[in-house]
C-alpha cells in the first residue's frame, strides 16, 4: 500500500545539487511505487534568488520571515503524512524548533538525510552576516529525534551514529538513463580540462590555479569553470561557462578531464564526490584529490586518479593530455564504476526501503 510522504528541504526544487541527485530524481520512482508525495521548501523562489546576492539585507531578512510562516503553517498539513523527509533541515537559521514539534509533538516518523558535515561552520562571505544564526549544534538533535538516518557516506554515518542508531549510507546518485546520459568525446584535442561547482566551493581551485598556469608553458588545453559566478582568478587558458540546469550535462560533456581538488579537513572528509561521480558518469577520466569519499570511488589509476600534491597533479594531467587513449579507458572504467556502485539504479531499492523501516 502506498504511503503519503511529504519532502521538506532547503531550497526549491529542482535548483540544488544535493536535493536533485540525493532525493528529488526518486520522486516519479516513489510514485510509480503508489506512493503520493509532497514537496515544500523552506526558501521560496524569490528569496532563493536573492540569498546569494551581494547586500539586499532588508529582503532577505524579509524573506527569511516569510520562510518561517510557510513552515508554521506546514506544520498543520503534516496530519495525513506516513512519513516526512527532512533534507539537512526544516529551517536554515535558528534552532530545530520544526523538527521537535514534527517528532515530539505530531509524533510523525521523519527520515533525516544529510551530505555533508553540515555540524561544522561552513558559510558563504556573501551571507556572512547569517552566519551566528545557522545554530550548527543543531544537527546532532536533529539526528537523535529522527526514525531513520540517510548519510551520504560512512563518514557522516560515524557522526550520525553517535546519537541514532538507525543509520544507513546511500551515497549521492547519478541518474545514467535521465540525466547523466551522454557520453563524452575524452580523445578531442585541444584537451579541454574542466572544473564544476557553485561558488561556495570555488576556494578550492585557489592552489590548483598555480599548476595550470605552470603546465602552460609547455602544454595546450582550456581550462573550462562552469559555476553560477564567474571565477575572480583569470590567466590564459581560462574559459567559463555560466551553470544552466538545461545544458548542465551538454555543457560537462564536452570535457576531456575532470578535476575535483580539495583540501584535507574535517569538512572534506563528509564531502561524497558528486562531482568526480559526474566526469566518471560521462566517462570523462576524473582526476580527485585523496579526501573523503574520494578515496572509496577511486581506483587509483585503474577508473581515475587521486593526487596529493603539485607534482602529482602536474604529472597526471600532462599524461592525460599526452595519451588520449588514456583518457578514453580511464574513463570508460569509471564510468562502469558509477553504474555498478552509484547509480540510481544500482541504489534504487536501497533508496525504497527508507520507506519500509
Amino acid at each position: 500500500m502506498g504511503k503519503h510522504i511529504v519532502f521538506i528541504a532547503p531550497y526549491p526544487k529542482g535548483q540544488a545539487p544535493s536535493q536533485r541527485f540525493r532525493f528529488e530524481q526518486y520522486f516519479s520512482i516513489l510514485e510509480e511505487k503508489g506512493h503520493s508525495l509532497e514537496f515544500h521548501s523552506f526558501l521560496s523562489e524569490k528569496t532563493w534568488k536573492k540569498l546569494y546576492e551581494k547586500g539586499s539585507f532588508v529582503n532577505k531578512a524579509l524573506g527569511m520571515m516569510s520562510s518561517f510562516w510557510r513552515r508554521f503553517l506546514l506544520l498543520f498539513m503534516l496530519k495525513k503524512a506516513d512519513y516526512v523527509f527532512i533534507h539537512r533541515e526544516a529551517s536554515m537559521i535558528g534552532p530545530p524548533i520544526f523538527e521537535w514539534i514534527i517528532a515530539k509533538v505530531l509524533r510523525k516518523k521523519y527520515i533525516y538525510d544529510f551530505d555533508d558535515a553540515i555540524w561544522l561552520p561552513n558559510y558563504s562571505e556573501t551571507n556572512a552576516r547569517f552566519h551566528r544564526l545557522k545554530a550548527y549544534g543543531k544537527v546532532k538533535r536533529i539526528i537523535k529525534w529522527a526514525h531513520t538516518v540517510s548519510a551520504g557516506n560512512n563518514y557522516l554515518k560515524g557522526y550520525a551514529k553517535q546519537y541514532n542508531n538507525r543509520v544507513y549510507v546511500i551515497p549521492t546518485t547519478i541518474d545514467l538513463k535521465n540525466v547523466h546520459n551522454e557520453s563524452a568525446d575524452v580523445r578531442q584535442e585541444p584537451v579541454n580540462i574542466v572544473w564544476t561547482g557553485t561558488h561556495t566551493t570555488m576556494g578550492y581551485l585557489k592552489n590548483f590555479v598555480p599548476i595550470l598556469q605552470d603546465l602552460e608553458a609547455s602544454e595546450q588545453f582550456t581550462f573550462t569553470v562552469i559555476s553560477n559566478q564567474p571565477p575572480e582568478f583569470s590567466f590564459d587558458s581560462l574559459r567559463y561557462v555560466p551553470w544552466n540546469k538545461a545544458s548542465e550535462i551538454t555543457d560537462l560533456a564536452k570535457s576531456c578531464i575532470g578535476v575535483m581538488p580539495m583540501e584535507e579537513n574535517e569538512w572534506s572528509e563528509g564531502k561524497c564526490g558528486f562531482k568526480g561521480l559526474q566526469y566518471m558518469a560521462l566517462g570523462i577520466p576524473a582526476i580527485l584529490s585523496p579526501v573523503g569519499m574520494n578515496k572509496e570511488i577511486i581506483d587509483n589509476g585503474k577508473n581515475g586518479f587521486l593526487c596529493q600534491d603539485k607534482e602529482a597533479w602536474k604529472e597526471c594531467i600532462r599524461s592525460l593530455i599526452k595519451d588520449p587513449e588514456l583518457r578514453y579507458s580511464i574513463g570508460l572504467e569509471g564510468k562502469n564504476t558509477v553504474k555498478e556502485r552509484y547509480s540510481v539504479e544500482a541504489n534504487v531499492e536501497k533508496y525504497l526501503s527508507l520507506f519500509e523501516i
